[in-house]
């Protein structure tokens, strides 16, 4: 199943993280980034881009869209295409593009669709639109052989990532598990020295990171950093 399976890295434009929230002193620039999962049994779009917002949350992330369209053309795809949706979460930075694909069922974990349609979580318009479909899941489930959904709760309650076997090895999409590639590595790092039985004091990591582990993951790639984890292969047998 996994022979003929590819993974297309979608650029659907960038935001300004402010300087309150990025633990500095000064704002960061962030990609947006989507992946468009080909598989024999159809396209699994994980994660659809910036949506639109309300005034405040405008001048306060500042975003620059590209619109979904344009950049599913550029893997030669259209919005007909995608079979399946996958939104690791569903703030405005990742479901933005949902209404542009009423009708197809849209993956989200039933924990944080809640949460979305309680209220002051999101852009309420992004969530409920004509023809929103979703597909609720608790917990984990394999979506098509080899492609498994995973909950990686910690941005949000209903966080979600993406598993995919291919042909050279497992991808992980983590979305917005970790926000940057180092902070996955670095959360790996503490599993392995605590697993190595190092002393602690040793930092905590995510949880999930046991599951995540159980398929040996070749590339991890994210939904706000350009950068891939990948492990090293030490003469030990041992990787980082």
């Amino acid at each position: 199943m996994a022979n003929n399976t590819a993974i297309h890295r979608l650029d659907l434009g960038y935001f300004v993280r402010p300087a309150s929230e990025t633990g500095g002193p000064q704002p960061r620039v962030e990609p947006v980034l989507a992946y468009l999962v080909r598989r024999d049994e159809g396209l699994i779009l994980f994660d659809t881009g910036i949506g639109a917002a309300d005034p405040g949350t405008e001048a306060h992330y500042r975003p620059r869209r590209r619109g979904l369209e344009s950049a599913l053309a550029v893997a030669g795809v259209s919005l007909s295409d995608v079979s399946l949706v996958v939104n690791c979460h569903l703030h405005f930075d990742h479901c933005g593009g949902n209404r542009l694909l009423g009708g197809t069922p849209i993956l989200v974990q039933e924990v944080e669709l809640a949460a979305a349609r309680r209220g002051g979580y999101t852009i309420d318009e992004l969530v409920d639109f004509p023809d929103a479909t979703y597909e609720e899941i608790s917990g984990e489930a394999e979506v098509w052989p080899g492609v498994w959904i995973i909950p990686t709760p910690g941005h949000t309650d209903g966080h979600q990532s993406l598993v995919v076997r291919q042909s050279d090895g497992t991808v992980v999409l983590a979305g917005q598990a970790h926000d940057f590639a180092s902070h996955f590595a670095a959360d790996h790092l503490a599993r392995r020295a605590e697993l190595e039985g190092l002393e602690q004091p040793l930092p905590a990591y995510r949880p999930w990171l046991e599951r995540l582990a159980d398929f040996d993951p070749r590339r991890v790639l994210f939904a706000h950093d350009c950068a891939v984890w990948e492990p090293s292969r030490a003469a030990d047998g041992f990787s980082c």
